[in-house]
């Protein structure tokens, strides 16, 4: 049993309406993958994933000639390899002895995976439907993004009067809340919403004594990325309750065993479509302390290249007993969304967003990262309370296109 060939597929697949809006800031590039279609000898095909412009390993040119010819199990956990190339080495040999991919990877902890809702930032509005989506499709957790250009507090009091009581919020801070002495009030003000969590990354996770002294002064537990700092400095000193795993399949399990020894829960990022996130579902099923909701975005899609439907009961989705990931890539799907390899579409053109400040001053970006760079750096002030951001539409005047002009040099700001 050798690889014969590998074929990489470009798609774009197109998102729904409520997340594209919002994630046109930030992450367009997030409609465009790469499949990854290897053949074996044997005439078995396995297929993996990768997305080119978010992903923990893009698949190279040289990453296919070195395992070309080669037996797909001798080659299969080298993390090195990429998303996409890793995950069809995976699904092309658990299909070749007939298993699925979870009994190549240790003993089956579990038959259900938690599984997580996720969405970037958003007005709260777009917050409320995603999470009434959510709800309707058998969800009980949604994580998002807290983030200093909208109001957070009445965000969040306005979205926990939406949900009902099962459902839970994660709060991710991309670090944003700078300091503890910035994080800990707020955190503590947005404990008394109980349906908060998990915060992930309050702070910069390589402030050890400032993550140890949230740690101690709040309810909510903390997530952190594995490796922000060295994953030896997280675990000894004790920085978070928890984590979030990204990577390939020898660290995952790596990781994996070495937080079931400290009894640390984390959650699982895969992010894709329902075929990366069909087989996060097989890693779940190995790993005794994927205790919290995976993360893998799939329901963003409006359409899918694989055949089986996505299903999710009470925060649950079934672990596949099928041969391989256990799902059917329909190809004519793929044809429909096929395209040539392109560059990423990053900043999105044509934006305009506006920063309303409470005290009447405002402020012009023409994309995210501006506003991350400008809040990252302490050059604005932090999570003020009635501040919003919106976009606004181009309406052909003089003052718009002046506007548009000066932002995308640099931020605007008028009295």
């Amino acid at each position: 049993m050798k690889i014969e060939s590998i074929e990489r597929i470009w798609v774009d697949l197109p998102l729904k309406e409520v997340p594209w809006r919002n994630m046109v800031r930030e992450i367009p590039h997030w409609s465009l993958f790469e499949l990854c279609k290897v053949t074996l000898s044997n005439g078995v095909v396995g297929v993996g994933e990768t997305m080119p412009y978010y992903t923990w390993g893009e698949v190279t040119d040289e990453a296919v000639e070195r395992v070309n010819g080669q037996h797909p199990a001798s080659v299969m956990w080298d993390d090195s390899l990429g998303a996409g190339l890793q995950m069809a080495l995976f699904d092309a040999v658990a299909k070749s002895l007939d298993a699925p991919v979870w009994a190549l990877l240790g003993q089956k902890v579990r038959s259900f995976a938690h599984i997580g809702w996720w969405a970037i930032d958003m007005p709260v509005e777009d917050w409320i439907c995603e999470c009434t989506e959510a709800i309707e499709q058998g969800y009980t957790t949604f994580k998002t993004k807290a983030r200093p250009w909208f109001d957070l507090e009445d965000q969040v009091a306005r979205l926990s009067a939406a949900v009902p009581n099962h459902f839970k919020l994660d709060m991710d801070f991309n670090d944003f809340g700078l300091d503890p002495a910035i994080a800990r009030p707020l955190c503590k003000r947005l404990e008394r919403f109980e349906k908060v969590a998990i915060w992930e990354s309050p702070i910069a996770q390589e402030d050890v004594e400032g993550n140890r002294t949230l740690r101690h002064h709040l309810s909510v537990p903390i997530a952190h990325h594995i490796d922000r700092p060295a994953f030896e400095t997280q675990i000894r000193r004790d920085i978070c309750d928890g984590f979030v795993m990204e990577g390939g399949i020898s660290n995952a399990l790596g990781r994996g065993r070495t937080c079931a020894e400290f009894n640390k829960p984390f959650w699982l990022q895969w992010v894709g479509s329902n075929l990366a996130a069909t087989f996060c579902l097989h890693i779940q099923a190995a790993l005794s302390h994927a205790r919290w909701p995976a993360i893998h975005c799939n329901h963003m899609y409006a359409d899918q290249f694989v055949d089986e439907p996505w299903v999710v009961s009470n925060g649950l989705s079934a672990i596949p007993d099928k041969p391989g990931i256990g799902v059917t890539v329909n190809w004519d799907t793929v044809e429909k969304y096929r395209i040539e390899a392109k560059d990423k579409p990053y900043p999105y053109p044509g934006l305009l967003l506006r920063l309303d400040w409470p005290s009447g001053t405002k402020s012009w970006f023409t994309h995210a990262q501006q506003l991350w760079d400008a809040f990252s750096s302490g050059d604005l002030p932090a999570f003020v309370t009635g501040v919003n951001l919106t976009r606004v539409d181009d309406d052909g005047s003089a003052d718009w296109s002046r506007l548009y002009k000066q932002a995308c040099v640099s931020p605007v700001h008028e009295p």
